[in-house]
Protein backbone atom coordinates (compact mmCIF):
# COMPACT_ATOMS: atom_id res chain seq x y z
CA UNK A 1 0.00 0.00 0.00
CA UNK A 2 1.09 3.60 -0.71
CA UNK A 3 1.19 5.81 2.58
CA UNK A 4 0.73 9.63 2.01
CA UNK A 5 4.22 11.75 2.19
CA UNK A 6 3.86 14.26 5.19
CA UNK A 7 6.09 17.06 5.38
CA UNK A 8 7.96 17.36 8.84
CA UNK A 9 10.87 19.01 10.36
CA UNK A 10 13.23 17.21 12.87
CA UNK A 11 15.39 18.27 15.57
CA UNK A 12 17.61 16.44 17.45
CA UNK A 13 18.54 17.29 21.22
CA UNK A 14 22.23 17.70 22.01
CA UNK A 15 21.53 17.31 25.24
CA UNK A 16 20.60 13.95 25.43
CA UNK A 17 22.81 11.22 27.15
CA UNK A 18 22.60 7.60 27.59
CA UNK A 19 25.28 7.77 29.90
CA UNK A 20 23.95 10.19 32.42
CA UNK A 21 22.47 7.66 35.34
CA UNK A 22 19.19 7.76 36.65
CA UNK A 23 18.30 9.62 39.54
CA UNK A 24 18.36 13.59 40.63
CA UNK A 25 15.14 15.20 40.35
CA UNK A 26 14.23 12.58 37.92
CA UNK A 27 15.14 9.83 39.88
CA UNK A 28 13.03 11.56 43.51
CA UNK A 29 10.22 12.04 41.42
CA UNK A 30 9.65 8.63 39.09
CA UNK A 31 11.38 6.50 41.85
CA UNK A 32 10.10 2.21 41.84
CA UNK A 33 8.69 3.09 44.99
CA UNK A 34 6.47 6.45 43.58
CA UNK A 35 5.56 3.74 40.97
CA UNK A 36 4.54 1.07 43.15
CA UNK A 37 1.86 3.45 45.08
CA UNK A 38 0.64 4.55 42.28
CA UNK A 39 0.08 0.71 40.33
CA UNK A 40 -1.24 -0.65 43.45
CA UNK A 41 -3.50 2.89 43.83
CA UNK A 42 -4.89 2.66 39.84
CA UNK A 43 -5.21 -1.05 39.25
CA UNK A 44 -7.65 -1.01 42.45
CA UNK A 45 -10.28 1.69 40.38
CA UNK A 46 -13.44 0.29 39.15
CA UNK A 47 -12.96 -1.01 35.67
CA UNK A 48 -9.19 -1.01 35.45
CA UNK A 49 -7.57 -3.29 33.04
CA UNK A 50 -4.83 -2.20 30.68
CA UNK A 51 -5.40 -0.76 27.46
CA UNK A 52 -4.76 -3.05 24.40
CA UNK A 53 -1.20 -2.56 22.77
CA UNK A 54 -2.01 -3.44 19.29
CA UNK A 55 0.64 -4.78 16.20
CA UNK A 56 0.43 -3.00 13.12
CA UNK A 57 1.91 -5.21 10.93
CA UNK A 58 0.55 -3.84 8.03
CA UNK A 59 1.63 -0.37 9.15
CA UNK A 60 5.26 -1.85 9.28
CA UNK A 61 5.51 -3.20 5.99
CA UNK A 62 3.97 -0.60 4.21
CA UNK A 63 6.86 1.60 5.85
CA UNK A 64 9.98 -0.78 5.41
CA UNK A 65 10.26 -1.92 9.50
CA UNK A 66 10.35 -4.41 11.19
CA UNK A 67 7.63 -4.33 14.13
CA UNK A 68 4.95 -1.60 14.98
CA UNK A 69 2.96 -1.78 17.97
CA UNK A 70 0.14 0.82 18.98
CA UNK A 71 -0.94 1.69 22.48
CA UNK A 72 -4.73 2.11 22.43
CA UNK A 73 -5.47 4.72 25.02
CA UNK A 74 -8.68 5.34 23.60
CA UNK A 75 -9.77 2.12 25.80
CA UNK A 76 -8.63 3.97 28.95
CA UNK A 77 -11.72 3.46 31.67
CA UNK A 78 -14.52 5.47 29.83
CA UNK A 79 -12.20 8.42 29.82
CA UNK A 80 -10.66 7.51 26.32
CA UNK A 81 -7.41 8.86 26.89
CA UNK A 82 -4.15 8.32 29.27
CA UNK A 83 -4.89 11.52 31.27
CA UNK A 84 -7.26 9.24 33.02
CA UNK A 85 -4.01 7.80 34.91
CA UNK A 86 -2.56 11.07 35.73
CA UNK A 87 -5.03 13.55 36.67
CA UNK A 88 -7.45 11.30 38.43
CA UNK A 89 -4.07 9.45 40.67
CA UNK A 90 -3.05 13.33 41.59
CA UNK A 91 -6.76 13.77 42.91
CA UNK A 92 -6.63 10.83 44.97
CA UNK A 93 -3.27 11.95 46.61
CA UNK A 94 -4.57 15.64 47.33
CA UNK A 95 -7.57 13.94 48.77
CA UNK A 96 -5.09 12.02 51.10
CA UNK A 97 -3.46 14.85 51.83
CA UNK A 98 -5.82 17.10 52.78
CA UNK A 99 -7.49 14.44 54.72
CA UNK A 100 -4.35 13.71 56.89
CA UNK A 101 -4.17 17.58 57.55
CA UNK A 102 -7.46 17.05 59.58
CA UNK A 103 -6.23 14.21 60.96
CA UNK A 104 -7.85 11.52 58.85
CA UNK A 105 -5.42 8.81 57.49
CA UNK A 106 -6.93 7.17 53.85
CA UNK A 107 -4.96 3.50 54.02
CA UNK A 108 -5.91 3.12 50.36
CA UNK A 109 -8.30 4.18 47.89
CA UNK A 110 -11.20 1.79 48.83
CA UNK A 111 -11.46 3.61 51.72
CA UNK A 112 -12.91 6.36 49.31
CA UNK A 113 -14.66 4.57 46.92
CA UNK A 114 -16.53 2.75 49.96
CA UNK A 115 -17.55 6.34 50.92
CA UNK A 116 -16.60 6.28 54.19
CA UNK A 117 -15.14 9.72 54.22
CA UNK A 118 -17.76 11.34 51.58
CA UNK A 119 -18.47 14.23 54.60
CA UNK A 120 -15.27 15.38 54.81
CA UNK A 121 -14.09 15.10 50.76
CA UNK A 122 -17.16 16.92 49.77
CA UNK A 123 -15.74 20.16 51.42
CA UNK A 124 -12.87 20.00 49.35
CA UNK A 125 -12.53 21.15 45.60
CA UNK A 126 -10.21 20.80 42.76
CA UNK A 127 -9.67 22.80 40.04
CA UNK A 128 -7.71 22.50 36.75
CA UNK A 129 -7.10 24.19 33.34
CA UNK A 130 -7.67 21.91 30.15
CA UNK A 131 -7.62 21.24 26.35
CA UNK A 132 -10.26 18.85 27.17
CA UNK A 133 -8.64 15.32 28.28
CA UNK A 134 -7.44 16.20 31.73
CA UNK A 135 -10.03 18.18 32.87
CA UNK A 136 -12.58 14.94 32.21
CA UNK A 137 -9.82 12.90 34.00
CA UNK A 138 -9.77 14.86 37.00
CA UNK A 139 -14.04 15.67 36.81
CA UNK A 140 -14.04 11.65 36.90
CA UNK A 141 -12.05 11.59 40.22
CA UNK A 142 -13.65 14.13 41.79
CA UNK A 143 -17.34 12.12 41.34
CA UNK A 144 -15.98 9.15 42.51
CA UNK A 145 -14.08 10.31 45.12
CA UNK A 146 -16.84 12.18 46.21
CA UNK A 147 -14.84 15.75 45.85
CA UNK A 148 -15.98 19.26 44.05
CA UNK A 149 -14.49 19.76 40.63
CA UNK A 150 -14.26 23.45 38.83
CA UNK A 151 -12.56 22.85 35.13
CA UNK A 152 -11.76 26.01 32.99
CA UNK A 153 -11.77 25.44 29.56
CA UNK A 154 -10.06 27.97 26.77
CA UNK A 155 -11.42 29.37 23.89
CA UNK A 156 -9.99 26.97 21.61
CA UNK A 157 -11.79 23.73 23.54
CA UNK A 158 -14.33 22.57 21.63
CA UNK A 159 -18.15 22.33 22.88
CA UNK A 160 -17.99 18.83 22.41
CA UNK A 161 -15.50 18.29 24.91
CA UNK A 162 -16.82 20.49 27.23
CA UNK A 163 -19.90 18.60 27.33
CA UNK A 164 -17.78 15.18 28.23
CA UNK A 165 -16.68 16.96 30.77
CA UNK A 166 -19.83 18.47 32.83
CA UNK A 167 -21.35 14.63 32.29
CA UNK A 168 -19.47 14.19 35.33
CA UNK A 169 -20.42 16.71 37.43
CA UNK A 170 -17.95 19.52 37.35
CA UNK A 171 -18.86 23.21 37.05
CA UNK A 172 -17.46 24.90 34.13
CA UNK A 173 -15.81 27.94 33.49
CA UNK A 174 -14.28 29.71 30.09
CA UNK A 175 -11.78 32.00 30.33
CA UNK A 176 -10.41 34.02 27.11
CA UNK A 177 -7.33 33.14 25.75
CA UNK A 178 -5.29 30.08 25.43
CA UNK A 179 -4.71 26.66 27.64
CA UNK A 180 -1.45 28.71 29.08
CA UNK A 181 -3.56 31.59 29.89
CA UNK A 182 -5.64 29.49 31.43
CA UNK A 183 -3.77 27.92 33.85
CA UNK A 184 -2.31 31.15 35.18
CA UNK A 185 -6.22 32.26 35.87
CA UNK A 186 -6.86 29.08 37.60
CA UNK A 187 -4.20 29.61 39.88
CA UNK A 188 -5.17 32.65 40.47
CA UNK A 189 -8.77 31.88 41.65
CA UNK A 190 -8.08 28.82 43.35
CA UNK A 191 -5.28 30.74 45.70
CA UNK A 192 -8.11 33.46 46.44
CA UNK A 193 -11.01 30.64 46.86
CA UNK A 194 -8.60 28.12 48.79
CA UNK A 195 -9.41 25.61 46.10
CA UNK A 196 -6.55 23.02 45.12
CA UNK A 197 -5.17 22.85 41.44
CA UNK A 198 -4.42 19.68 39.83
CA UNK A 199 -2.22 20.48 37.06
CA UNK A 200 -0.53 18.35 34.39
CA UNK A 201 2.11 21.34 34.38
CA UNK A 202 4.75 22.75 36.95
CA UNK A 203 5.82 26.63 38.09
CA UNK A 204 8.16 27.36 40.48
CA UNK A 205 6.45 26.50 43.74
CA UNK A 206 4.19 24.25 42.03
CA UNK A 207 5.83 20.45 41.64
CA UNK A 208 3.88 18.27 43.75
CA UNK A 209 1.04 17.77 41.99
CA UNK A 210 2.51 17.47 38.43
CA UNK A 211 5.02 14.76 40.07
CA UNK A 212 1.83 12.59 40.97
CA UNK A 213 0.68 13.12 37.86
CA UNK A 214 3.71 11.72 36.24
CA UNK A 215 3.47 9.15 38.57
CA UNK A 216 0.32 8.01 37.14
CA UNK A 217 1.65 7.44 33.44
CA UNK A 218 4.34 5.29 34.80
CA UNK A 219 1.22 2.70 35.22
CA UNK A 220 1.10 2.97 31.62
CA UNK A 221 4.95 2.51 30.75
CA UNK A 222 4.97 -0.59 32.62
CA UNK A 223 1.78 -2.25 30.86
CA UNK A 224 3.75 -1.84 27.46
CA UNK A 225 6.54 -3.08 28.79
CA UNK A 226 4.69 -6.58 29.86
CA UNK A 227 2.39 -6.32 26.94
CA UNK A 228 5.35 -5.88 24.69
CA UNK A 229 5.13 -9.40 22.75
CA UNK A 230 8.60 -9.11 20.13
CA UNK A 231 11.48 -10.99 21.27
CA UNK A 232 13.87 -8.43 21.21
CA UNK A 233 12.94 -4.77 23.38
CA UNK A 234 11.40 -1.81 21.47
CA UNK A 235 14.13 0.70 19.57
CA UNK A 236 11.89 3.67 19.28
CA UNK A 237 9.38 4.92 20.74
CA UNK A 238 6.72 7.50 19.34
CA UNK A 239 5.23 9.86 21.74
CA UNK A 240 3.14 12.88 21.90
CA UNK A 241 4.56 16.42 23.48
CA UNK A 242 2.26 19.01 25.15
CA UNK A 243 3.32 20.18 28.36
CA UNK A 244 5.87 17.17 28.26
CA UNK A 245 4.27 15.17 31.34
CA UNK A 246 3.33 12.23 29.50
CA UNK A 247 6.92 11.65 27.35
CA UNK A 248 8.52 12.69 31.02
CA UNK A 249 6.24 10.03 32.75
CA UNK A 250 7.00 7.19 29.95
CA UNK A 251 10.35 8.33 29.56
CA UNK A 252 11.84 8.59 32.55
CA UNK A 253 10.21 4.78 33.16
CA UNK A 254 12.07 3.40 30.68
CA UNK A 255 14.90 5.12 32.18
CA UNK A 256 14.87 4.05 35.41
CA UNK A 257 14.17 0.53 34.28
CA UNK A 258 16.14 -0.21 30.62
CA UNK A 259 19.29 2.73 31.40
CA UNK A 260 21.41 3.21 28.41
CA UNK A 261 19.41 0.33 26.53
CA UNK A 262 16.18 2.62 26.54
CA UNK A 263 14.57 2.78 23.49
CA UNK A 264 15.38 6.22 20.96
CA UNK A 265 12.41 8.72 22.62
CA UNK A 266 11.04 10.63 19.97
CA UNK A 267 8.69 13.32 21.06
CA UNK A 268 5.85 14.53 18.18
CA UNK A 269 4.46 18.27 18.43
CA UNK A 270 2.13 20.24 16.56
CA UNK A 271 3.96 23.07 14.00
CA UNK A 272 2.18 25.72 15.82
CA UNK A 273 3.08 24.29 19.58
CA UNK A 274 6.19 22.69 19.60
CA UNK A 275 7.54 23.73 23.00
CA UNK A 276 9.47 21.17 23.99
CA UNK A 277 11.08 21.30 20.50
CA UNK A 278 12.17 25.11 21.20
CA UNK A 279 13.26 24.08 25.19
CA UNK A 280 15.96 21.59 23.59
CA UNK A 281 17.06 24.30 21.28
CA UNK A 282 17.29 26.83 23.54
CA UNK A 283 18.46 24.27 26.28
CA UNK A 284 16.29 25.53 29.01
CA UNK A 285 12.05 25.74 29.03
CA UNK A 286 11.24 28.20 25.75
CA UNK A 287 7.90 29.10 25.44
CA UNK A 288 6.41 29.48 21.55
CA UNK A 289 4.89 32.65 21.13
CA UNK A 290 1.21 33.73 19.28
CA UNK A 291 -1.03 32.05 19.16
CA UNK A 292 -0.50 27.93 19.54
CA UNK A 293 -4.24 26.81 18.17
CA UNK A 294 -3.92 23.34 16.42
CA UNK A 295 -6.15 20.50 15.39
CA UNK A 296 -3.99 18.46 17.56
CA UNK A 297 -6.08 20.29 20.31
CA UNK A 298 -4.83 17.96 23.42
CA UNK A 299 -0.96 19.41 22.62
CA UNK A 300 -2.00 23.13 22.19
CA UNK A 301 0.49 23.83 25.23
CA UNK A 302 2.80 26.94 24.57
CA UNK A 303 4.99 26.52 27.56
CA UNK A 304 6.31 22.84 28.83
CA UNK A 305 6.48 22.40 32.32
CA UNK A 306 9.58 22.64 34.16
CA UNK A 307 9.20 19.88 36.03
CA UNK A 308 8.96 17.28 32.88
CA UNK A 309 12.05 19.02 31.77
CA UNK A 310 13.97 17.43 34.10
CA UNK A 311 13.46 14.36 33.35
CA UNK A 312 13.16 14.95 29.14
CA UNK A 313 16.22 16.93 28.80
CA UNK A 314 18.82 13.52 29.26
CA UNK A 315 15.64 11.23 27.25
CA UNK A 316 14.58 12.71 24.72
CA UNK A 317 16.74 11.86 21.06
CA UNK A 318 14.62 14.09 18.75
CA UNK A 319 11.62 15.55 18.32
CA UNK A 320 9.66 15.53 15.13
CA UNK A 321 7.22 18.49 14.00
CA UNK A 322 4.05 17.94 12.18
CA UNK A 323 1.45 19.80 10.32
CA UNK A 324 -2.31 19.87 11.58
CA UNK A 325 -3.43 17.55 7.77
CA UNK A 326 -0.88 14.84 8.58
CA UNK A 327 -3.21 14.16 11.66
CA UNK A 328 -6.48 14.20 10.08
CA UNK A 329 -5.27 11.74 7.06
CA UNK A 330 -3.38 9.65 9.76
CA UNK A 331 -7.31 9.74 11.90
CA UNK A 332 -8.58 8.21 8.14
CA UNK A 333 -5.37 5.58 7.48
CA UNK A 334 -5.59 4.27 11.16
CA UNK A 335 -9.55 4.23 11.13
CA UNK A 336 -9.21 2.26 7.66
CA UNK A 337 -6.39 -0.30 8.62
CA UNK A 338 -2.97 -0.50 6.25
CA UNK A 339 -3.08 -3.30 5.02
CA UNK A 340 -5.36 -5.62 7.18
CA UNK A 341 -4.21 -4.18 10.56
CA UNK A 342 -7.02 -3.85 12.82
CA UNK A 343 -9.08 -0.34 12.78
CA UNK A 344 -8.27 1.60 15.62
CA UNK A 345 -9.77 4.57 16.47
CA UNK A 346 -7.97 7.79 17.06
CA UNK A 347 -8.16 11.08 17.69
CA UNK A 348 -6.85 14.19 16.60
CA UNK A 349 -3.49 14.11 19.32
CA UNK A 350 -4.02 10.68 19.52
CA UNK A 351 -3.08 9.98 16.21
CA UNK A 352 0.24 12.37 16.50
CA UNK A 353 2.62 9.84 17.31
CA UNK A 354 1.83 7.99 14.37
CA UNK A 355 1.49 10.53 11.55
CA UNK A 356 5.03 11.61 12.64
CA UNK A 357 6.22 8.11 12.26
CA UNK A 358 4.81 8.24 8.34
CA UNK A 359 6.32 10.97 7.74
CA UNK A 360 9.80 9.89 9.10
CA UNK A 361 9.47 7.15 6.95
CA UNK A 362 8.72 9.44 3.59
CA UNK A 363 11.84 11.01 4.00
CA UNK A 364 14.82 9.57 3.76
CA UNK A 365 16.82 11.75 5.35
CA UNK A 366 14.61 11.63 8.27
CA UNK A 367 14.42 7.67 8.14
CA UNK A 368 18.17 7.41 7.85
CA UNK A 369 19.16 9.91 10.75
CA UNK A 370 16.48 7.92 12.99
CA UNK A 371 18.04 4.37 12.10
CA UNK A 372 14.25 3.43 10.98
CA UNK A 373 15.34 0.35 8.73
CA UNK A 374 13.99 -3.17 9.17
CA UNK A 375 15.50 -3.88 12.72
CA UNK A 376 13.11 -1.02 13.84
CA UNK A 377 11.15 -2.37 16.58
CA UNK A 378 8.44 0.62 17.27
CA UNK A 379 6.42 1.45 19.86
CA UNK A 380 3.61 3.93 18.78
CA UNK A 381 1.33 6.35 21.46
CA UNK A 382 -2.17 6.16 20.68
CA UNK A 383 -2.86 8.72 23.42
CA UNK A 384 -6.36 9.45 22.53
CA UNK A 385 -9.65 8.39 20.99
CA UNK A 386 -12.50 9.71 19.59
CA UNK A 387 -12.72 12.22 22.58
CA UNK A 388 -14.83 14.50 20.35
CA UNK A 389 -17.01 12.65 18.52
CA UNK A 390 -18.92 15.30 16.38
CA UNK A 391 -14.73 15.91 15.29
CA UNK A 392 -14.27 12.59 14.91
CA UNK A 393 -16.79 11.87 12.42
CA UNK A 394 -16.47 15.29 10.36
CA UNK A 395 -12.98 13.67 9.64
CA UNK A 396 -13.39 10.39 8.95
CA UNK A 397 -16.65 10.21 7.71
CA UNK A 398 -18.25 7.49 10.12
CA UNK A 399 -18.64 7.49 13.76
CA UNK A 400 -16.25 5.79 16.39
CA UNK A 401 -18.88 3.03 16.94
CA UNK A 402 -18.44 2.33 13.60
CA UNK A 403 -15.42 2.37 12.88
CA UNK A 404 -14.76 0.11 16.28
CA UNK A 405 -17.60 -2.20 15.02
CA UNK A 406 -15.35 -3.25 11.70
CA UNK A 407 -13.08 -5.26 13.90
Amino acid sequence: MKLPIFSLRHEINRLASRAEPFGGRAGEILSAAAFAEAEREITAWPGYMPTPLVALSGLAEALGLGAIHYKDEGQRFSLKSFKALGGAYAVLKVLRRELARKGTQIDGVQELLADRHRTATKEITVCCATDGNHGRSVAWAAQMFGCRAIIYLHAGVSIGREAEIAAYGAEMRRVAGGYDDSVRIVAEDAAVEGWFVVSDTSWPGYEEVPAWVMQGYMVMADEMSRQWPEPEAPTHLFIQGGVGGLAAGVAGYFWRVQGAGRPRTIVVEPEQADCITRSILAGKPAPVPGDVETFMACLAAAEMSPLAWEVLRPTVDDALIIADDCAAETMRLLANGVAGDRPIVAGESGCAATAALIAACGNEAVREALQLGPNARVLLIGSEGATDTEIYRSVVGRTPEEVAGAV
